[in-house]
């Protein structure tokens, strides 16, 4: 296999970013328990194996993501060859001094090879080269890769919202302190 190499995301990337399958296929999700008992609310999630994979779409309108990258604050490029094969965008929100990670996809030929948590990595340095303080991931409850994923990178559980997406799933976020 080729060497991978992470960059800048460049516009002649845009149109093969657009075409790689965004959709992921799992086997269980988090599933999200809401209990209202004498005035406290609790809330609860517990992954929960499903009978047979399903295949999960995307969350973001697919069409509109050229238009969406434009206003991301930082986007990488996962490179095979000449051949994108992955990417990253990022969303800064300065307030707060928080990066949020708010697309990683990698063409599915590529998964579980390193090509994501590469991708992380860059956006991590890159976050913390921009001094902020908090890195935040987040997933659909049904894209059991993606939470494997930020766990096994040393995200921590750090939230959810229900009906997030234009799908309304839940979307769950994942934290890690920087540096």
């Amino acid at each position: 296999m080729s060497e991978l190499q992470i960059r800048p995301t460049i516009a002649n990337d845009l149109t093969r970013l657009v075409g790689i399958d965004h959709t992921v296929t799992s086997e269980a999700v988090w599933q999200l328990e809401f209990r209202r008992d004498t005035g406290q609310v609790a809330t609860t999630f517990r992954e929960v194996r499903l009978p047979r994979s399903i295949q999960v779409a995307y969350p973001h309108n697919h069409f509109a993501l050229p238009d969406d990258w434009v206003n991301r604050s930082m986007m990488y490029t996962a490179v095979m060859d000449t051949d994108p094969v992955g990417y990253i965008s990022m969303l800064e929100r300065g307030a707060a001094s928080t990066v949020w990670v708010l697309d990683l996809v990698v063409d599915v030929a590529y998964r579980r090879k390193g090509v994501a948590v590469a991708l992380l990595t860059a956006g991590q340095a890159w976050a913390e080269s921009r001094s902020h303080r908090r890195f935040i991931l987040e997933a659909q409850s049904k894209n059991l890769p993606a939470i494997r994923l930020a766990q096994k990178s040393g995200f921590e559980f750090c939230g959810y919202n229900d009906q997030y997406y234009l799908n309304k799933d839940v979307a769950l976020f994942f934290a890690r302190v920087l540096k």
